[in-house]
């Protein structure tokens, strides 16, 4: 039987990167998907890989900083599907880059919108819908930015990421009583558009594999196959984990 086999999930930032590989992955172990970005097109061409490999999905394209759009996801998965067992809340943004000094206070607010209060909105809709169903995961992508290290000129990404990780171990311990699991994953460098956003030379690419005792960089298949232990059954014990999917560059020093 398929991992998440009669299971309904939402994926947010679901058009590329980490959030595109883990519906693909999702779809094909069984779950019936809604997948969410803000490109329209690109959704769709998710959604039509999904169908033609045999899987179930339907694309809703908007913003997570948008309450209403967070209410909409879950009621897509209520009414097409039935109701709701994963959430896996992983849109986010970069945000500003640089000197902290010289960062806006719209750049500062902008950037935790997307990545702290988008995954607050998300979670705040989504918790009803898995209490319907008797529980459920509930996931978030963080970063070991913020977390296990600190890098210049990311500031407010870095803050928003641990941020995440409070929120969910607030809500592990809230829920856990009713059926809920609440998580976080935290990859390492991965290829990804925002990676690549983030470290724009091939000097720096090799630095960046460098960091990591795996010497290399992560595809978002393998992010993806962390956020599945984390959505599955197989994790049924493990809740207010902020699960390193790092290769290792929290604790390498070679």
């Amino acid at each position: 039987m398929s991992t998440l086999a009669s299971k309904v999930a939402i994926v947010t930032g679901a058009s590329s990167g980490i959030g595109r590989a883990t519906a693909l992955l999702f779809a094909r172990e069984g779950a019936k998907l809604v997948a969410a970005a803000r490109r329209g097109p690109e959704l769709a061409k998710l959604v039509d890989e999904i169908g033609t490999a045999g899987g179930t999905a339907v694309a809703v394209a908007g913003d997570v900083r948008d309450e209403a759009f967070a209410r909409t996801l879950v009621d897509t998965a209520v009414e097409r599907f039935g109701g709701l067992d994963v959430a896996f809340n992983n849109a986010g943004t970069l945000g500003p880059t640089g000197p902290t000094p010289e960062v806006s206070r719209e750049a500062w607010a902008d950037a935790l919108d997307a990545n702290l209060t988008g995954a607050f909105l998300g979670a705040k809709h989504q918790i009803p819908a898995l209490l319907e169903r008797g529980g459920g995961s509930l996931i978030f992508t963080s970063s070991f930015v913020g977390h296990t290290a600190g890098m210049p000129g990311v500031a407010a990404y870095a803050a928003a990421k641990a941020g995440v990780i409070g929120l969910m171990k607030a809500l592990a311990v809230e829920f856990g009583p009713r059926g809920i699991r609440v998580n976080a994953v935290l990859p390492g460098g991965t290829d990804t558009p925002m990676a690549h956003e983030m470290v724009a030379t091939e000097e720096g690419w090799t630095f960046v594999e460098g960091l990591h005792a795996l010497k290399r960089i992560a595809t978002p298949d393998e992010i993806a196959g962390s956020v599945l232990f984390l959505a599955s059954d197989a994790a049924r014990f493990t809740t207010g984990s902020a699960l390193l999917a790092d290769g290792g560059v929290s604790i390498n020093r070679t």
